[in-house]
Order: structure tokens, then C-alpha cells, then sequence
């Protein structure tokens, strides 16, 4: 049987009682704040924020190297321009843009 004897006063239970409810009234105030929906629409809010936030960095990070890359198709190690293959992109965007100019001028006139 187990011993269910007190050996403490009843100042010391009072005093235990009384802790006990400040801790319990301590808790029911942070769960208030926590369920209150000023508090669950900033925590949604911040993680949406978060979210956005790594996927522009994952997006950053991928169109830098992508830049890196087609860059490097480009410019040599030492950065002066591969002409072997900028002037034959650079033709190809002037017929582009030519083409393009011709195709509006027909179909005003």
C-alpha cells in the first residue's frame, strides 16, 4: 500500500496550491496566445514569407548558374569574347529581329 501520509503543514500546502495555480494560470495564458488567430495568421504569414523567401534564393542560385554557364559559352577564361560564336548569335538575332520588322510592315500596309 503506498503511504499517503503528508508530513508537510498546511502553510507549506497552501503555498504548494498557490505556485501551482501560477504556473497552471502561466500556461493557460501562453496556450491563449498561441491559439489566438492574430498569433496563427502571423505564424502562417511568416512561414508563407519563409517559403518565398528559399524559393527566390533556390531561383537566384539557378538562373546565376545558368548565366555562368552561358556566359562561359561566350567569354574565355581570361573574359575577352569568343567571336567564333558571339558574331554568329548576334547574325542570328539581327534576322530575328528582321524578320519580325518585315512581318509588322506587311501586315499594316
Amino acid at each position: 500500500m503506498a503511504d499517503t501520509s503528508d508530513t508537510r503543514t498546511p502553510a507549506q500546502i497552501e503555498a504548494d496550491i498557490k505556485r501551482r495555480r501560477e504556473v497552471l494560470a502561466e500556461t493557460l495564458d501562453e496556450i491563449g496566445v498561441r491559439v489566438h488567430p492574430k498569433t496563427i495568421v502571423g505564424d502562417a504569414k511568416a512561414k508563407v514569407v519563409a517559403n518565398i523567401d528559399h524559393t527566390v534564393g533556390r531561383a537566384y542560385v539557378q538562373v546565376n548558374r545558368a548565366v555562368t554557364e552561358v556566359r562561359g559559352q561566350f567569354v574565355d577564361e581570361d573574359g575577352a569574347l569568343r567571336l567564333e560564336r558571339v558574331v554568329p548569335v548576334a547574325l542570328l538575332a539581327v534576322g530575328v529581329v528582321g524578320l519580325i520588322a518585315l512581318g509588322t510592315r506587311r501586315r499594316k500596309g
